[in-house]
């Protein structure tokens, strides 16, 4: 078994990772950009160092970091570094285990394009798609031509929904080829993008494998990830309801025959699309995957422990046959995002108050605590709440009792987006689909009064202790003093005084969805606040693109400019018709929340 672990990582994922670690003994090394530098995953690991400006991506400075700390393990997490095959072999070459797979693996399923390639000769089946990156925004109007519209455009280099764009129709060929390739190369650092065919009401269910350095490989059950805003999975929940077993058993067998054509070795996640009672093979993730804690309630599996044992040489213990799951459980991503009339914009912020739930079956997996700012740097994911029950409709009440006691307070949150499609008829009879939230569900109602932000009287200033950086190592500090106000009074800043929003929409007490609802289709984007001519920001963001000139004559719900925040694109709309007047901001330009966009002089 490996000694020391070093976690590329940040938030949830590396504070889970660092719990196993805890568990086997093992010590733990974490990371640290800027921003992070008080963060709940430097706190908890037994040693933490600064990675300078370049931050998680800075490759040089994490290897550098493996070096001084004496690490003989690297666990990346997900995303970041985990799906990077060159990262990968710079690990290995130092004498360091990679707890990850083999980079050939990385790298066959890291590229979607050699991926679709590598399931076909396994005969893994396919969508429609491309055999290549496409070349122009011409061979994309082919594509769409010939097998149809509306075609989705994907990251080649990436997964789990960053850098993909449906497309409807020629026109909108240009700014969705852009968009993709945009949030590709931000998010991957690749920009290429290939096309493939976009199923309208399909499911998202995925396969769990594990596999070990001796050829053997299982599957430990799907997961249900249908429930997505913009691409991105809110709700997950295993095994999947109202699938067909023979259905489980051709995709267990096929993602166990990917895994083997490409000599993988830990866990990863076949991803497919289920339509019509048919599958079609999507993607593969070569890591951990955010929404594993569903499988490991329902198999009882510690996944990053056999990740770890398989690293370090070891078989796994058991067999296809020795796989059971039992019961059925849930998982809510709650994310700073206000999900208010359905646009889920980003909130970044300090938490001001946050108080997890408890109770049987519940478990939380948080990356922030009281205290902590959610930035908009990173992805808008705070904590993960899992659930398990004896059957599905019980896991399902559960989860809502567990939403109903969660107070998180200082940013808004998804929670009571969550809560909706937990009660919505069609979640409760498995008739919702990947596009269900975005195009069916109509979450106009969610527009509760802020609540009061929690009182900061119980710990009454932002530090408990002091910090300090010695040669980029970061070590705690404690101080006694005379002084009653003790050491933190001159030197830090007390919590009543930090920047940061302090309220969150309303939690709506929905248990059923209301009956007068018939579920229209949801507005999404962006729209500009309600000021008479202006758009304003509605978040913190860089503009990364301005749609319209002075002069132009727009709708109500045109796009005046994308702007992306923690991660994501979000497309500012005008509230009205209009002319507009002035633009105010350029591209590559940081806005503050309630930043003027533009001024239209409404008809």
């Amino acid at each position: 078994m490996l000694k020391k672990v070093l976690i590329a990582n940040r938030g949830e994922i590396a504070v889970r990772v660092m719990r196993t670690c805890r568990e086997l003994g093992l010590s733990t090394v974490a990371v640290y950009a800027d921003p992070d530098r008080d963060a709940a995953h430097v706190r908890y690991a037994d040693e933490a160092y600064a990675l300078g400006p370049g931050g998680y991506l800075d490759d040089g400075a994490i290897l550098g970091v493996l070096e001084r700390s004496g690490a003989d393990g690297l666990h990346p997490g997900y995303g970041f570094l985990s799906e990077n095959a060159d990262f990968a072999q710079a690990v290995i070459d130092r004498g360091v285990a990679f707890v990850g797979p083999p980079p050939a693996a990385i790298a066959t399923m890291g590229d979607k394009i050699s991926a679709r390639r590598a399931a076909e000769a396994a005969r893994v089946p396919l969508a429609a798609g491309g055999t290549g990156a496409l070349s122009g925004v011409a061979e994309l109007i082919e594509f769409g031509e010939a097998y149809g519209w509306p075609v989705a455009v994907k990251a080649a280099f990436g997964g789990g929904g960053r850098g993909m764009k449906v497309v409807a129709s020629a026109a909108e060929a240009i700014e969705a080829m852009e968009a993709a390739q945009r949030e590709a190369l931000a998010y991957f650092g690749r920009s290429e993008v290939y096309a493939e065919r976009f199923l309208a009401r399909p499911r998202h269910i995925e396969m769990q494998v594990l596999a070990d350095t001796y050829g053997n490989v299982v599957w430990l059950g799907e997961r249900d990830c249908s429930v997505q805003r913009r691409h991105q999975k809110l709700i997950e929940e295993s095994p999947a309801a109202d699938f067909p077993d023979d259905v489980r058993r051709e995709m267990g067998e096929a993602a166990v025959r990917l895994a083997r054509a490409c000599s993988y070795a830990g866990a990863g996640t076949v991803e497919f699309l289920y339509d019509d009672g048919s599958i079609s093979f999507l993607e593969m993730n070569t890591r951990l995957q955010v929404e594993h804690p569903v499988t490991e309630l329902v198999t009882g599996l510690d996944l990053v422990e056999w990740q770890l044992r398989v690293a370090a040489g070891e078989p796994l213990a058991f067999g296809q046959d020795d796989v059971t799951v039992t019961g059925h459980a849930i998982e809510v991503r709650i994310n700073a995002e206000d999900p208010a009339d359905g646009r889920f914009v980003p909130s970044p912020g300090t938490l001001t108050r946050f108080v997890a739930p408890s109770g049987p079956g519940v478990r939380v997996d948080a990356g922030y605590a009281a205290g902590d700012t959610v930035g908009p740097d990173y992805d808008s994911l705070v904590a993960k709440t899992i659930v398990w029950a004896p059957d599905r409709d019980r896991a399902r009440t559960r989860m809502l009792r567990a939403l109903g006691e969660t107070r998180i307070e200082g940013v808004a949150t998804s929670i009571p987006a969550q809560v909706a499609i937990l009660g919505h008829p069609d979640f409760i009879a498995v008739r919702h689909s990947t596009n269900w939230v975005d195009h069916e569900l109509d979450l106009s109602f969610i527009d509760g009064a802020p609540v009061p932000a929690g009182s900061a009287g119980e710990a009454p200033y932002a530090l408990p202790g002091l910090t300090a950086e010695i040669d980029g190592r970061r070590f705690a500090v404690r101080l006694w003093t005379s002084d009653p106000r003790g050491p933190v009074a001159c030197l830090g800043t007390p919590a009543a005084e930090r920047p940061g929003r302090r309220s969150r929409r309303g939690v709506p007490s929905l248990t059923t969805w209301p009956a007068d609802r018939d579920a229209p289709p949801s507005r999404n984007g962006a729209e500009a606040a309600p000021l008479p001519g202006g758009i304003v920001a509605p978040m913190h963001g860089t503009v990364v693109r301005v749609l319209v000139a002075v002069g132009d004559l727009v709708g109500a719900g045109d796009g005046i400019c994308v702007v992306e925040a923690m991660k994501m694109e979000n497309t500012i709309k005008a509230g009205a018709a209009g002319r507009v007047m002035e633009i105010l901001v350029t591209t590559g330009e940081n806005v503050d929340s309630g930043r003027p966009i533009a001024l239209i002089q409404e008809a």
